[in-house]
């Protein structure tokens, strides 16, 4: 890129005009932030659809080399510059963390996107981070789903600025020329769910709360177990008549009955079809009535009500016998009546 002197006269001591062109007063912190932020090389790698908006920007329509950052390195430790474009699942914050530990300083990180950002629409997901600032330092968000080139460009020159802004004598603006190697970013630790090892000592106090008060009261269920729900009918409040009401004994003699009076009752009524079948002699269709209503014969007899409403309480698959006993019998009687027309 072409030199201008101009950017860097920052004095108030006069320069002759004819020496404008050729010659710059500076100070050391304004020459060091010049060089660096026309010089910054991006870490070259994407996450998720982001990573298309930012390959747009290094293309020629918006060309970002104008920039200084035309040379996008695919090793960290030749890079300037992480941006983090598209989402961070918990399974990938891990080697995230471990480039940006193997990056030189000084280092920058750009959140770019509403999903690096915070999250975007897979916030509080169960395999998303909610945001990348969680687990690296940012210097630049860029908003967005996903943002355009020219919101990455902006945010490429808010980072220049920030940098303009930095000083060689503070060393909380430049902490690497601090006394001694900086720490790294303590690298997450993937298990059931992602931990982070900052956190390790309030996990652990938490855990020794919990057992400190397991031990104290050890009148605490070991698990937790669910109650026994019971189903309660409820009656009905209409008001029954008196034919209702002398059946409601006998109708819920059944349900109240034992399994082994209902395989009984079954019994009783499988004989009573076999003796009618190989007896020859077919009871009209009207005693069916009684042998279909096997089921009740532990309620009282010397009710007469009793017997006019059996046919209430047959079960479905009883009632079915019965029709197709009704329907065989129609049939037979058919059946003769034909032969007995043939004979004349």
């Amino acid at each position: 890129m072409e030199l201008n002197l101009q950017e860097l006269k920052k004095t108030e001591y006069p320069i002759p005009v004819d020496l404008q062109n050729t010659v710059a007063m500076t100070s050391l912190s304004t020459l060091y932030n010049w060089g660096r932020r026309n010089s910054m090389w991006p870490m070259l790698f994407g996450l998720a659809c982001c990573a298309i908006e930012m390959i747009a920007t290094a293309s020629s329509r918006f060309d970002f080399s104008r920039f200084g950052m035309e040379v996008m390195r695919g090793t960290p430790r030749q890079s300037d510059l992480m941006i983090v474009s598209g989402t961070v699942t918990k399974k990938m914050v891990v080697p995230i963390v471990r480039l940006y530990n193997q990056m030189p300083e000084p280092k920058y990180v750009m959140a770019m996107g509403a999903c690096a950002s915070g999250g975007g629409p897979f916030k509080e997901g169960y395999h998303v981070v909610s945001g990348i600032d969680k687990y690296l330092p940012v210097d630049v968000y860029v908003p967005g789903c996903p943002p355009t080139p020219q919101a990455l460009l902006y945010g490429l020159i808010s980072l220049q600025k920030k940098i303009d802004g930095q000083s060689v004598l503070n060393h909380d603006d430049m902490p690497w020329y601090g006394v001694g190697p900086s720490d790294p970013t303590p690298v997450p630790i993937l298990g059931p769910d992602i931990i982070d090892p900052r956190q390790m000592d309030m996990i652990r106090r938490l855990a020794e709360t919990a057992a400190k008060q397991k031990t104290e009261d050890p009148a605490l269920p070991a698990a937790r177990t669910l109650p026994v729900v019971i189903k309660k009918t409820v009656a009905s409040t209409a008001p029954a008549s008196p034919a209702a009401r002398a059946a409601a004994p006998v109708a819920a003699a059944p349900a109240a009955a034992d399994p082994d009076d209902k395989r009984a009752a079954a019994l009783a009524r499988k004989a009573a079809r076999a003796a009618k079948e190989s007896g020859g002699a077919v009871p009209a269709p009207a005693a069916a009535a009684p042998i279909a209503a096997a089921p009740i014969a532990d309620a009282p007899v010397a009710e007469a009500p009793a017997v006019a409403v059996a046919p209430a309480a047959v079960a479905p698959q009883d009632d079915a016998e019965a029709i197709r006993e009704e329907r065989r019998q129609a049939a037979l009687a058919r059946k003769a009546a034909r032969a007995s027309k043939e004979g004349k």
